[in-house]
Order: structure tokens, then sequence, then C-alpha cells
């Protein structure tokens, strides 16, 4: 029974300094944008302020009374006014360059997403939590698969 108890605690400390050290690799980072404000302004402020070279969007969740976004293969974006729910918001972020998606829905539970673009405007709240690393460093270049600048991934 002792050995089995050994082992226990051995696998306990194990797993507990495996999470210690995850937990030095990432920083949470929570936000709340209030009524007016612009969904990507107000990321990309959070992301200057706190110097974030390699971050993601973990969670978010509110409302916006105006969407702008650039749909698949269309070179400029669509906007539309009235009050929408966020349900999804991702991609990465960093002062490097970011590339975001928004999902929203409308009073009828119907939901469109695309590219966020700039005026994206809070209509209650918006709760967002951002996660980043200082193991990655992200910038954004041209690497000739495509004509955008895209994600590049540097370990520091």
């Amino acid at each position: 029974m002792k050995f089995v108890q050994f082992v226990l605690l051995l696998f306990i400390f194990i797993c507990s300094c495996n999470q210690q050290q995850m937990s030095k690799l990432t920083t949470i980072h929570a936000i709340r944008l209030k009524p007016g404000e612009d969904l990507k302004a107000g990321i990309e402020k959070l992301v200057k302020e706190k110097n974030i070279e390699a971050g993601w969007i973990s969670t978010c969740v509110g409302s916006i009374t105006k969407y702008n976004l650039r749909f698949a293969n269309q070179p400029e974006g669509s906007s539309r006014e009235g009050h929408f729910e966020i349900v999804s918001l991702t991609g990465t972020v960093s002062i490097n360059g970011s590339h975001l998606h928004l999902a929203v829905s409308d009073s009828t539970g119907a939901t469109i997403g695309g590219h966020l673009l700039d005026g994206n405007i809070i209509y209650t709240t918006a709760e967002l939590v951002i996660s980043s690393t200082e193991k990655y460093q992200f910038t954004r270049e041209k690497d000739g698969t495509t004509p955008w600048q895209e994600l590049n991934i540097k370990e520091k």
C-alpha cells in the first residue's frame, strides 16, 4: 500500500511541476469594453499596452450595435446596424499584427461571420480574455504562398 501511495504522490508532484511550468509560459489578460467602444480598437489597445508579441483570443462574449466584417474572398467589408450578440471571436494577436474573425447573431438567431474590421461598435459589453506567451513571437510576412501577409511564428 505504501508503494501505491508513493507512486500517487510522485504523480501529483510531476503534474504540479508541469502545471507550474505551463503557467510561467502563459499570461492571461482580461478586459471589458463598454458601450460605444470599437471592438478591434479595444483589442489593439490592450495588445499594445501589454506588449503582447504572441497571443490569442481565449473567449469573448457581448453585443454590438454595428458589425463591419470582410466576408470570404471579398475585397471590401460589409456593415449592418442593429442589435447583435457576439457568438464567437477567434484569432491571433500581436503588436506585429493580428488576425481576427467575428461571428454575430441577430434577434432571430441568424448568424454571420467574417474577418474583423474597424467599426464593430459595442452595445452593452464585450468581455474578453486574451492569453499570451513569451515563448513565441508572431509576425506577419508575405511568404509567397498567398498575396497577403501571413502568420510567421518564431520561437524565442
